[in-house]
């Protein structure tokens, strides 16, 4: 690999996912050894060069020959660009640097929903800013993908449930709507939060009955596989709760409504 020497890429520490691509920049040498520094450990010289509050938003690369910043999906397509030139060039290309840039920002602006850190709260913690349009997205998103997997999964659970889209979709946008209604008051300016790490305990669930769908069992070994998956759920659901220092009413309401929305499921098919 060809480095890019006398670049630092100032990354979050807390984000799994910038820690995993910013640690392979340097041990693939696309970055010096020391290329890579944590937001939360920033040096004095790198912080008077940086935009702070920019830097929590789209990963910084701070260039010491010349003493300049590019921020976000640039910032990552100079690094490999300076080893794989082409590869820059295409993504560069329209509409293809529009969609990543999208997307960067789409991953960027939900990262702390989708793996949440307890040092969020923390003065110097690189949490983004909220961005309303791209929680509305994520949490579309993950309703849409969820809907359409469990509506594929359903047919296996041997409960006379056909393979039904909009029955699933009913219920996430349910889920959704019961949340906001009965927590909005008790959660306050923490609502949106929830709202994206509950989506991303359903998107787990989702990821998990994926496999599923290319076997032949039994109805009974797919509803204990579900129940199981409820129950990691479930757990999952008590640790993000955790993590955003709120009781256990979110996940009472979110078990009460599970229970209800299954009920009339079972209630109506029969």
């Amino acid at each position: 690999m060809k480095t890019l020497k006398n670049h630092t890429l100032i990354y979050d520490k807390e984000c799994p996912m910038c820690n995993l691509y910013s640690r392979g920049f340097t041990k693939s040498g696309m970055l010096d050894e020391n290329g890579r520094e944590a937001f939360t450990e920033i040096s004095l010289r790198n912080k008077d060069l940086i935009d702070v509050h920019r830097a929590k938003n789209e990963i910084a690369l701070v260039d010491h020959n010349s003493n300049e910043v590019i921020y976000g999906l640039d910032s990552l397509l100079l690094i490999i660009g300076n080893s794989f030139p082409q590869l820059e060039k295409i993504a560069r290309l329209q509409p293809l640097y529009w969609f990543f840039k999208k997307l960067y920002s789409f991953v960027s602006y939900n990262r702390k929903q989708i793996i949440p850190s307890a040092e969020n709260g923390a003065e110097d913690a690189c949490v983004p800013d909220f961005n309303l349009k791209y929680r509305l997205l994520y949490i579309a998103f993950v309703a849409v993908f969820s809907a359409w997997i469990l509506s594929m999964f359903s047919g296996k659970l041997g409960v006379n449930l056909d393979r039904n889209f909009l029955r699933e979709f009913a219920v996430c946008l349910g889920q959704i709507f019961w949340q906001t209604v009965f927590l909005r008051i008790y959660l306050k300016d923490k609502i949106w939060d929830y709202l994206g790490n509950m989506m991303t305990v359903s998107l787990m669930g989702t990821l998990l009955l994926i496999p599923t769908l290319w076997t032949d069992f039994d109805s009974v070994f797919y509803m204990i596989y579900f129940g199981i998956v409820v129950f990691i759920m479930f757990l999952e659901h008590l640790r993000r709760c955790k993590i955003l220092k709120i009781n256990y009413i979110p996940t009472i309401s979110w078990i009460l409504f599970r229970t209800i929305a299954l009920g009339i499921i079972i209630l109506t098919t029969f």
